[in-house]
Order: C-alpha cells, then sequence, then structure tokens
C-alpha cells in the first residue's frame, strides 16, 4: 500500500535541521580527557602514521601558558617515536627553559608567526608529499572537494623559497604571507605550515591540507580540475571548521594511536 511521505521530514528547513545536530551533539558527544603532552604526542604520531615525514623534517611548537615560551617536540626525533617525555620548552632567544633536549633549529620562524599572530596557540610544518610536490609545481591549492572547503580563501602561497629556514628570512616571508587572518599556507619548494588555536585544530587543518593536495594531484593528472561554486564554499566551511567538528575527529585520531 503507497504511504505519503512524512510532511515533517520533508518540510524541515535547513537551519532547524542544524539546530537539532547541534542540540543533538551537546547531549550525546563528550571529548576525550587527553593532556597537554599526550595532545603533542598524538599530534607527532598522526603526522607520521600520514606520511608527513620520513627524517627529522617539520616542526611542532605550541605556546606555554605563560605566553612567552613555548613547547616542541625533540629535535632528534623522528615523529613517529615521540612520547609524552620527548618534548622541550624553550624562549624567543632559542634557550631551552625545561626539557632534557633540543628543539628544532628551524623553529625560530615559527616565532615570527607568534609574534605576528596572537590568535595562533599552535604551528605545524610539514614537509608532507603531495603538498611538497604542488610545492615543486609552484601550484596554488584549488578548492574542489567537500574535504578542501575549510581551507576555502585560507591558504596562502609563498612563491619563492628563501633558502634554509636557520636564520629570520623565511620567518618574515611566512607570516607577511598568512597576513592577519590565514591559518595555512602552501610554500614553494618546501611543504606547507597551518597555525591553529588549539593542538585540535592545527592537526585537523594539516592533515586535512595534505589530503586536499593529494586529491589534487590526482585529480589533474586525469584532466582540469573544476572549483566548485564559490557561494557552497562558506557556509561547508562554517562546519567543517566548527569546534565540535575539529575536536571529535583528534580524539578519534588520539584513541587509535594510544588503544
Amino acid at each position: 500500500m503507497h504511504k505519503e511521505p512524512n510532511p515533517s521530514f520533508h518540510e524541515e528547513t535547513e537551519e532547524a535541521i542544524s539546530d537539532r545536530i547541534r542540540r543533538d551533539m551537546k547531549k550525546y558527544v563528550h571529548r576525550a580527557n587527553f593532556s597537554f603532552k599526550d595532545k603533542m604526542m598524538i599530534a607527532a604520531r598522526k603526522l607520521a602514521d600520514e606520511g608527513h615525514t620520513a627524517y627529522l623534517a617539520g616542526q611542532i611548537t605550541a605556546r606555554a601558558q605563560d605566553g612567552q615560551t613555548f613547547w616542541s617536540t625533540d629535535f632528534t626525533r623522528n615523529f613517529g617515536e615521540i612520547t609524552a617525555a620527548d618534548l622541550v620548552r624553550f624562549d624567543r632567544q632559542m634557550r631551552v627553559v625545561e626539557g632534557n633536549c633540543m628543539p628544532n633549529p628551524a623553529v625560530r620562524f615559527h616565532l615570527w608567526i607568534y609574534e605576528q599572530r596572537p590568535d595562533i596557540q599552535v604551528i605545524i610544518h610539514t614537509h608532507a608529499p603531495f603538498a611538497s610536490a604542488l610545492s615543486m609545481l609552484g601550484e596554488e591549492l584549488i578548492i574542489a572537494h567537500m574535504d578542501a572547503m575549510m581551507f576555502y580563501e585560507d591558504c596562502a602561497f609563498l612563491p619563492d623559497w628563501p633558502g634554509l629556514p636557520l636564520g629570520n628570512s623565511e620567518g618574515e616571508l611566512i607570516s607577511a604571507a598568512l597576513g592577519a587572518h590565514k591559518k595555512c599556507a602552501l610554500l614553494a619548494h618546501h611543504g606547507i605550515i597551518v597555525g591553529g588555536k588549539s593542538i585540535e585544530e592545527a592537526l585537523y587543518l594539516i592533515v586535512m591540507l595534505e589530503n586536499a593536495a593529494r586529491l589534487q594531484i590526482r585529480a589533474s593528472s586525469v584532466g582540469p580540475i573544476r572549483p566548485v561554486d564559490e557561494s557552497l564554499a562558506p557556509p561547508a566551511q562554517e562546519f567543517l571548521m566548527r569546534d565540535s567538528v575539529v575536536n571529535l575527529t583528534f580524539d578519534s585520531w588520539g584513541r587509535m594511536i594510544l588503544d
């Protein structure tokens, strides 16, 4: 026997659906209880799992609570072997103030970004393979898939490589490229960098940025890429960058790494 569709299902507005999702997430979804050091370890291990590093290149840094010093991972260890004990705190002169190891000397350029962007609490830089391939081609990121919508108008492009990042020039260039608002950048002949308000957000962004680069490389090998309708990008970006989506994604990765 034919049944008429439920009118309430067909007539529910997008606003009502979004409100219901928010209520359900608040009621049923709960955060994992990871410590700060656990989160740093999770970020490092996830980056290793995702192929972001094959040797000692790449850094994770985070502002310390005092606002004047910064945490990072041990320079001598690959991301894949980082534990909660392999953290070091250093000051703006790159002097170790806590820990028994040294930060990667290249984190000096992170200091320029922290100085220019008080909203950024965590910076991650890697030589992820697909993003690095784009950087070798001199290509900017094309926003052409739902999983890349968080980067709509939020991925800067640094067209020239200033050389080994041990001095100040790269810090000046990258902080200028990010400007006052952008969180991500594709660095020509180098890799990628992201800044986030938390470890969760920075890790989420850099994993998804490499994923977007991977999709772009693979799609472009078949034919020209067709960008999305720009009117659809902002609402998708807003949804994908909600704290609930970002944090629950991080928690899922954390449980898989620690279990």
